[in-house]
């Protein structure tokens, strides 16, 4: 098994465990592919959700960028929306998890197909 399946795994009993989210495996892993080698390093790897400068980060690095979310008011709603279910259970924010709850949040699967 590769690190990025264990990783992906990791995530996945996250989600299950501990949002009770049952994740699109095969959705997770093409989010997780998505993080490139970010996943492997400690720092990049989670998203500190009470931090504004690593949320501006996160909206104008992944939502505008790869979503191609142009609205501010709707990337502020949901990215609130992602953090608070996220971030109410899980200390640990993972990258490539708050990516696939955005994902899903603004129903941009098809990105990654």
């Amino acid at each position: 098994m590769s690190k990025r399946d264990e990783l992906v795994e990791k995530y996945t009993a996250q989600m299950t465990d501990e949002l009770g989210i049952k994740p699109d495996v095969d959705l997770l892993t093409k989010v997780t592919a998505g993080c490139g080698p970010s996943i492997y390093n400690r720092d990049a790897s989670t998203v500190a959700g009470s931090d504004p400068s690593e949320l501006e980060t996160v909206k104008n690095g992944f939502m505008t960028k790869k979503l191609g979310l142009t609205n501010e008011a709707e990337m502020e709603a949901g990215l609130n929306e992602v953090m608070a279910t996220y971030g109410a259970k899980c200390r640990t924010k993972y990258r490539a998890v708050v990516y696939y709850l955005l994902t899903k949040h603004f129903g941009k699967e098809s990105i990654y197909n």
